[in-house]
């Protein structure tokens, strides 16, 4: 799992039926100050997120697929599975 930002919506005019009625996001890693990382990803958005969200992204199969979809098996690498209010580092 892992922290990133929603930097845009990508729109795709075909797609698989297990995806219809679902958002794909162009999302960026970030560090948990906030700071920008080299990767960047696509993810199912399954939870309304919008551009400038900082969300979590689960980035493994069975997970991703069943978060994004309902339906485990489908082909997906990383579903966006909540929005963070924000991240507390002080222990």
């Amino acid at each position: 799992m892992l922290i990133a930002r929603v930097i845009g919506n990508v729109v795709a005019t075909q797609k698989n039926q297990r995806y219809e009625g679902s958002r794909i996001m162009l999302c960026r890693q970030i560090t948990p100050e906030g700071e920008d990382m080299e990767y960047t990803c696509l993810a199912l958005d399954s939870v309304d997120s919008g551009e400038g969200d900082i969300v979590l992204i689960a980035q493994e199969g069975w997970s991703a697929s069943t978060a994004a979809t309902g339906k485990p098996g489908a082909a997906i690498d990383s579903a966006i599975v909540g929005v963070v209010d924000r991240v507390d580092l002080t222990a």
